[in-house]
């Protein structure tokens, strides 16, 4: 159901790229019958350690996406990589959903669910394993891995905070 779109900014030709992750259709029942909206989950990314997450609704599928995407944009956080790899064993959670992601050597590449794959790969990331606990709803899951992805620091940022000297 991922659907990629790229989009180049104007401020500094950031290339992002979107990813429609789900499309739900809601009915409410009037009396000619029923109206239906949709719903959009997205995530956008640039490859390069950003990536957000949104949600759209509309009466249309186009611009249901649309507010998807730029909800996704506005929600856009930096993550903190180690190569292709995160750099340590982390979990995140959101409600009924926990999910952790666990660093891979080269060549192992995104071993992840279909919901949660297209998050990880607009980060950036080129080789994680991941597992996925509880509730798979597709929204809390994503929040979860967002939530997971927000709490990674690398070595450097650390020894920072402590302020130890490493060598």
């Amino acid at each position: 159901m991922a659907v990629d779109r790229q989009q180049i900014l104007s401020e500094g030709e950031t290339i992002l790229e979107d990813s429609v992750i789900k499309i739900d259709r809601y009915a409410k029942v009037v009396k000619g019958g029923r109206r239906f909206s949709f719903g959009a989950l997205a995530v956008v990314g640039d490859r390069n350690g950003s990536v957000g997450l949104g949600y759209g609704k509309a009466n249309g599928v186009p611009q249901a996406v649309d507010k998807a995407v730029s909800d996704a944009k506005k929600n856009m956080v930096p993550i903190n990589l180690t190569g292709g790899t995160i750099p340590h064993m982390v979990k995140g959670h959101c409600g009924a959903s926990k999910v952790v992601l666990v660093p891979a050597s080269e060549g192992t590449g995104v071993i992840a669910g279909k919901m949660i794959r297209p998050l990880l790969q607009l980060a950036g990331i080129h080789n994680v394993l991941t597992k996925a606990y509880g509730s798979t709803t597709p929204r809390n899951l994503l929040k979860a891995g967002l939530n997971a992805l927000r709490k990674l620091r690398t070595a450097e940022i650390v020894r920072d905070l402590r302020g130890v000297d490493v060598k």
